[in-house]
């Protein structure tokens, strides 16, 4: 009668298929130490015979492989491994929880990164650095309005919100600058992009 997967014990690794994994098992049964040792060495042939295209892409492949022949042995098969291989107590520890900023963003639509970039801008002196900065600013605030309101938007809008960001330190005259996306593939986007990337 046919045994389903779903019903046989759950893989640890998945990815090198039940085949190995009953090689991993019968591994463990062998009584004898020098030839548990030679079937655990050719095991991490098959293993590695697998996956050709990793050998040259990490630098650590082989000592990987005898990691995931102890994980798949629950860390109990007695050999000698040719590499310090991880520890269960490593393996099971849970990640160290992310610390989030919890600080609310007054417009979601424009994102934290904008609002970080308006007050930098409030800290700039006048001049033409700052107001290129100004301008890659609307250009990327327009930008993300668009993403969530398909409809667009007024430049109006956009200098009204700047305005409200900054409390009335960034200024920008009706039609002074006109927010289009093609200024991302003008020269003058790359001067702003320049000043971006140098101030974050």
């Amino acid at each position: 009668m046919m045994e389903y997967n779903t019903k046989q014990k759950r893989l640890p690794l998945p990815e090198y298929g039940r085949s190995v994994q009953k090689m991993v098992d019968h591994a463990l049964t062998i009584e004898d130490r020098a030839e548990r040792q030679r079937c655990a060495e050719t095991i991490v042939s098959i293993m590695e015979s697998m996956f050709p295209n990793l050998r040259n892409e990490l630098p650590d492949y082989k000592r990987k492989l005898w990691d995931h022949l102890a994980i798949m042995s629950d860390f109990t098969l007695d050999i000698d491994y040719p590499v310090e291989v991880i520890k269960k107590e490593t393996f099971t520890q849970p990640p160290l929880k992310i610390e989030y900023r919890n600080r609310e963003i007054k417009n979601r639509h424009y994102g934290r990164i904008v609002e970080e970039m308006i007050a930098h801008a409030c800290t700039m002196e006048e001049g033409e650095e700052r107001n290129s900065f100004v301008e890659l600013i609307l250009v990327q605030m327009k930008k993300n309005y668009i993403t969530w309101n398909k409809d667009g938007v007024e430049d109006k809008r956009i200098y009204e919100d700047l305005l409200d960001y900054s409390g009335g330190k960034l200024q920008v005259p009706d039609g002074k600058i006109r927010i289009t996306h093609q200024q991302s593939t003008q020269k003058g986007f790359q001067k702003r992009k320049k000043v971006f990337k140098k101030k974050f």
